[in-house]
């Protein structure tokens, strides 16, 4: 009751489908929209979780998108929550690009049920959470790290499912050592080279040893989590994991929104 005449004092719209609130909340988003944000059900790549356009592809001998058919990925094993279109590509870059730090927890709370089936619950100690970072400099502009914010989301989700053990986010054991041009716009083989060698493990003692879970919001073509898993591994990680809310791919264009002429830094100035 107090939710309702809250939105009627203060009447706010639904950040994602713009229809008025019927009830005030911690983020502006109706529950329509939010019920929306499902995950991917369809056939995948067992290793890298790319979605396949069809489920014939679960029929063939690897079921492996090329890209792991070539081993190209220095990490083990990635999955994402849903694929990067529609309401959750909108919900990432509310979080991205309009200061949204409560959305990213409640985002991250998504990923649980995905954590669930990547990781073995039963393993103890359970994995390191490890957000991939950005740079201080791109950090300092934009005031967070969104993937930080979703792996506290995950593993505050995450605790109820492991009756109170709860995975450990190590925000500061790796660094991004250089800041690096925005992926968008760039080839595959542009992103690699872009990325290549630009994460440091500042902490090895954290990671030694361990189970690792790589936390970003979107994942394209892997490069980033790739070169994040290399230096991880280096750095005596045993096993590296990738879990993103979403994963971008050509096979699902999103028919709602256009790729973005300018650069998303462009985007981001703008939507400021």
């Amino acid at each position: 009751m107090a939710g309702s005449l809250f939105a009627i004092v203060f009447p706010a719209c639904c950040s994602l489908c713009h229809q008025e609130l019927a009830e005030a909340g911690t983020i502006d988003i109706c529950p329509r929209c939010w019920a929306s944000l499902e995950p991917w059900s369809g056939a995948g790549c067992a290793r890298c979780g790319l979605p396949f356009s069809s489920e014939r592809a679960e029929d063939s001998a690897t079921s492996l998108c090329p890209q792991c058919c070539d081993e190209e990925f220095e990490f083990d094993m990635a999955r994402s929550y849903g694929v990067y279109g529609g309401r959750l590509r909108a919900a990432i870059l509310q979080l991205k690009f309009r200061r949204r730090e409560r959305l990213g927890k409640k985002l991250g709370g998504l990923l649980a049920p995905t954590w669930t089936s990547l990781i073995d619950t039963e393993v103890a100690p359970p994995p390191i959470v490890v957000p991939v970072p950005l740079h201080r400099s791109r950090q300092r502009d934009r005031g967070f790290n969104q993937a930080e914010l979703l792996a506290h989301g995950l593993c505050a989700n995450v605790v109820k499912a492991r009756d109170g053990k709860s995975p450990r986010v190590e925000a500061h054991c790796v660094e991004r050592i250089r800041a690096t041009e925005s992926q968008t716009g760039l080839s595959v083989e542009q992103r690699r080279e872009n990325v290549r060698g630009v994460f440091s493990v500042v902490r090895p003692e954290r990671v030694r040893g361990r189970e690792v879970v790589l936390v970003d919001d979107v994942m394209t073509t892997g490069a980033t989590l790739s070169a994040c898993a290399a230096a991880l591994k280096k750095a005596g990680a045993s096993r590296v994991l990738g879990l993103t809310l979403a994963r971008a791919t050509p096979q699902f264009p999103d028919p709602d929104f256009a790729e973005p002429a300018q650069a998303i830094d462009d985007v981001e100035r703008e939507w400021r």
